[in-house]
């Protein structure tokens, strides 16, 4: 292994510096604003494609003589090749024109999208959902390095906020827009319906994108080697517990408003319809924000989440106070990770794609291990206490950031 694949201790100090000496060296792109409206697109295909079996689980079951548990298989797959291929990318891709990598990863997703729709087994759905988690592990984990590279530096927060915009609408119209689809015109129609919106997606972004060479800094051979850097480690556990405590709560939501607030299925529609409208204005605002309050909104936002957390608790018995504590939700927590994607652009600009790919991993294991943790008190404890849990986790990710930005001032 040579000196220049691993992280030297004497870059501590310097996780900062880095970013402004490579802002003030290198001439600042032209703003590529279509080349990241294409790729705000993509990511709302990939994560409308993720997301939308939670829907269609019962018909995809039905038609595959399978059980609903193995459907849901489905979901899982994609998640865990999307961290595979989020911790190896930078490195398997080492020299080839990043144009070309994300062409690649849009034409996967393409390509999934056919492979889940004419699946004749069980294992050729598998399959197919396991390419869609390649390409979302392998677009995501590069997404903020390419959006620097777009970008001006005083522009890659709205660049950020766009890309999670579409993130936010995905995850939001996703489930209810797959069991439309499904009862219209049946679930390989609905997954049928990716190929083409993925596919004017490709398009836009051939046309837009410019060429992006490959830079010539060798890849870190291993991504975990980062967290040798204390801001990086302190980052990173602030992004694993934000998201651990996230997913704990909100992937309880449904039977949190229905058996617990008391909400019919027309009123829980229409509540994570504003929490995802409110995810969006989130996006927007906090992008106006972050140039001056980097740190002080990702030590704010998980300690309101926090307490929104304790909030639905307190408050279960009133639908009205719980749609307003879950629009609160949906506003910060959508936004929430437009703020760590910035911090990554700053401290690891010099490691951008190999930060990208830990970053990924670390948020997709946080949503696998909160949702289990949550499901597991859920059921054995008591609703509660999966809130209860969610909320400390938002605490100590609040922690986290406040140690973060500790070493980011000694560092100055």
């Amino acid at each position: 292994m040579t000196q220049h694949t691993l992280i030297r201790s004497d870059q501590i100090s310097n996780d900062i510096e880095s970013f402004d000496a490579a802002t003030q060296t290198s001439p600042a792109p032209i703003a590529a604003w279509g080349a990241v409206g294409s790729m705000a697109l993509t990511v709302s295909v990939l994560i409308a494609s993720e997301f939308m079996p939670v829907s269609l689980l019962t018909p995809i079951a039905h038609d595959l003589s399978m059980l609903e548990g193995q459907a849901g298989q489905a979901i899982s797959i994609s998640g865990f090749f999307a961290v595979v291929t989020s911790l190896f990318i930078a490195r398997l891709t080492a020299g080839i024109d990043r144009k070309t990598v994300l062409t690649w990863f849009s034409a996967l997703l393409v390509f999934s999208a056919l492979v889940v729709t004419f699946a004749p087994t069980y294992w050729v759905l598998m399959a197919g959902r396991a390419l869609l988690g390649i390409a979302i592990g392998g677009f995501w984990s590069m997404s903020t390095a390419i959006v620097m590279r777009l970008l001006p530096p005083d522009q890659v927060p709205k660049g950020l906020a766009a890309l999670n915009a579409g993130n936010a609408i995905a995850a939001t119209v996703s489930a209810p827009l797959g069991s439309f689809l499904g009862e219209l015109i049946g679930w390989r129609g609905a997954f049928f319906l990716v190929a083409p919106l993925a596919l004017v997606a490709l398009t836009w972004q051939w046309m837009t994108m410019p060429d992006l060479p490959a830079k010539d800094e060798k890849p870190t051979a291993n991504v975990f080697r980062l967290l040798v850097r204390r801001q990086v480690a302190l980052g990173m556990t602030a992004i694993l517990l934000l998201f651990m405590g996230q997913f704990a709560l909100f992937t309880y939501l449904r039977p949190y408003l229905e058996s617990v607030a008391g909400f019919d299925v027309t009123l829980l529609s229409l509540v994570m319809l504003l929490m995802g409208l409110c995810g969006v204005a989130g996006t927007w605002a906090i992008s106006r924000l972050l140039p001056q309050w980097l740190y002080a909104l990702a030590i704010g936002m998980p300690l309101t989440m926090a307490l929104l957390a304790l909030g639905l608790v307190a408050a279960s018995a009133s639908p009205l106070a719980v749609t307003l504590l879950l629009c609160a939700w949906g506003l910060i927590g959508t936004a929430a990770p437009v703020a760590w994607g910035t911090w990554l652009s700053q401290v690891m600009s010099d490691h951008a794609e190999a930060g990208g790919g830990l970053q990924v991993a670390v948020i997709q294991f946080a949503i696998t291990l909160g949702a289990a943790l949550g499901g597991l008190l859920f059921d054995h404890i008591g609703w509660w206490s999966s809130f209860l849990f969610a909320a400390i986790l938002l605490c100590g990710s609040s922690l986290a950031a406040g140690a973060a930005r500790s070493n980011w001032e000694k560092a100055k």
